[in-house]
């Protein structure tokens, strides 16, 4: 499954380098009914909410272009996309290339609108906690990074601590004292 989340970030000193290919931008979050500066994560999930692999994009950039980098690393599967992923030219161009079946949840106002499947509801829900937590406990949507580079690393650490909370309660740690 895919989302992206809207990530906000200051950094001044991007723009004072010249490196404008890197640098923050102006977004508008939909759900949220606001404009921010920044950066988006989109992250892709199994069902089960670990994350497989992430990109950040700037604020402007449609989620779309995410969709372009994920055909040529992944194939013969099927996509759950958040709504900001619908585009049928898109999902055609996946099915072409890469044989990748992308499917996202209709909004109530179009015209062959039907019901979400409710496995799927149940691991968009998923998802869209795992995102909340990034946000919330591991604080994603705070950061001071002076350079793109630091953004980025702060990025995968959390997501990598993230994963590792998730597989961590599959061990069992017995310890023995003498």
């Amino acid at each position: 499954m895919t989302d992206a989340r809207s990530h906000s970030v200051l950094s001044v000193f991007l723009f004072l380098t010249g490196n404008f290919s890197q640098s923050p931008d102006f977004g508008f979050c939909v759900s949220q009914k606001m404009y921010y500066f920044g950066y988006k994560l989109h992250a892709l999930c199994g069902l089960s909410g670990v994350i497989h692999s992430y990109d950040l994009s700037k604020a402007s950039v449609a989620d779309l272009h995410y969709m372009k980098d994920v055909k040529h690393t992944y194939h013969d599967c099927s996509i759950y996309g958040d709504k900001g992923y619908i585009g049928a030219d898109v999902q055609l161009d996946l099915f072409e290339t890469a044989h990748i079946r992308q499917e996202c949840p209709y909004r109530l106002n179009q015209k062959d609108w039907k019901p979400t499947f409710i496995p799927f509801a149940k691991a968009r829900k998923r998802i869209e906690t795992i995102f909340s937590q990034l946000t919330d406990q591991f604080l994603v949507i705070r950061n001071y990074a002076k350079i793109t580079n630091g953004l980025f690393a702060r990025i995968k650490i959390n997501i990598i601590t993230k994963v590792s909370c998730f597989f961590l309660p599959l061990f069992s740690f017995s310890f023995s004292y003498p």
